[in-house]
């Protein structure tokens, strides 16, 4: 097993713009502030991601400013029909101009332009999300939504990872299973969703180019709210990996993983063949069977990016603790690996 370190509380950065100390926590312990990086504005890469599910349907928001360019996404899955839609609205230089917050915890993020408006808000001790795109899609189809999300549990994934390059780093908090109530119309058509959610709040300075796996649940089983945050790639995880299993609101720390994707005849991933997600500690091991993949594709030369967000139903154990093991029958999740030239 590696080494896990716990952070301690305090700043991020220290006056060179280096991490003051790489590590995991179940909060954010570490104060971020973008003015403390000390690397060109075209480097940084600031995020807030969430995704809203359960078995029949998802749906997932992105506001984020990477420097040079900002992008702002919506998208609807149905895991039923096994199809998606995915729509972006993105604007060069934008720098830091859209605002994301320094916490989590605090600060509300809203985007407005001719044909998006979306916002993520703090209210009433929750979350609302709102969306409204018009000409979304291949189908230039008009898709307004509105989610609520309420008990946030007690321990969230934080990690602090360096990069193998001065002054860049990773500072990421994953908050799984905030309960979930999202209703959303696509070109008159209402739909609901009762569910749960996670968000993926990501702040730093990432090397150029980079592939990383991440997966991610959010459930319930019988009257346990379970998920997981899994992933690597992310940096120099030498220090802390960012896996931890959820029960009740609850981390368990997981050491390091590996996501088996199979490979056709050509040595190509086959995203859509079934999958192994397992652990070295033993706590996590997991077959994956593909519903959709939620696939991007990107080469500009300079910039690149091939996305694969597979969402999928989820077969196997969780080690909670020596009392406690959560089988999986099918409860629907993703994994994903995406390469970036960016």
């Amino acid at each position: 097993m590696s080494e896990q370190k716990l952070l301690t509380p305090g700043d991020l950065l220290d006056n060179e713009g280096n991490l003051t100390e790489a590590g995991y926590a179940y909060g954010l312990v570490k104060k971020y502030d973008r003015n403390a990086i000390k690397v060109n504005a075209m480097r940084i890469k600031e995020w807030d991601y969430y995704y809203v599910g359960n078995d029949e349907y998802g749906l997932a928001f992105t506001i984020a400013d990477n420097g040079y360019m900002s992008l702002v996404s919506a998208s609807f899955m149905d895991f039923n029909n096994k199809t998606f839609v995915t729509d972006s609205e993105m604007k060069a230089f934008t720098f830091g101009k859209l605002g994301l917050p320094s916490s989590s915890a605090e600060g509300d993020l809203a985007y407005s332009s001719n044909r998006v408006d979306m916002s993520f808000c703090h209210k009433d001790g929750g979350r609302v999300l709102t969306c409204e795109f018009k000409r979304w899609g291949k189908k230039e189809q008009n898709f307004k939504a509105t989610a609520i999300l309420t008990d946030e549990p007690r321990d969230s994934m934080v990690i602090a990872t360096p990069f193998n390059k001065p002054r860049h780093f990773y500072y990421n908090q994953k908050i799984n299973c905030m309960t979930a109530s999202a209703d959303f119309c696509i070109d008159g058509e209402e739909k609901h969703i009762d569910g749960c959610a996670v968000l993926d709040w990501g702040r730093g300075v990432w090397t150029y180019k980079n592939t990383w796996y991440w997966s991610s649940l959010n459930t319930t089983v019988g009257k346990h709210k379970v998920g997981f945050n899994l992933g690597y790639g992310f940096g120099d995880t030498s220090n802390a990996t960012e896996n931890m299993i959820f029960f009740d609101g609850i981390a368990t720390k997981v050491d390091e993983v590996v996501f088996n994707i199979p490979v056709d005849e050509n040595g190509k991933d086959n995203f859509l063949e079934k999958w192994t997600i397992v652990s070295n500690d033993g706590k996590i091991n997991l077959t994956f069977e593909p519903i959709l993949d939620r696939a991007d594709k990107i080469n500009a030369i300079v910039l690149a990016t091939d996305q694969h967000q597979v969402f999928g139903k989820f077969y196997g154990d969780l080690v909670v603790d020596e009392t406690v093991k959560v089988t999986l029958c099918g409860k629907v999740g993703f994994a994903e690996k995406v390469f970036n030239k960016w």
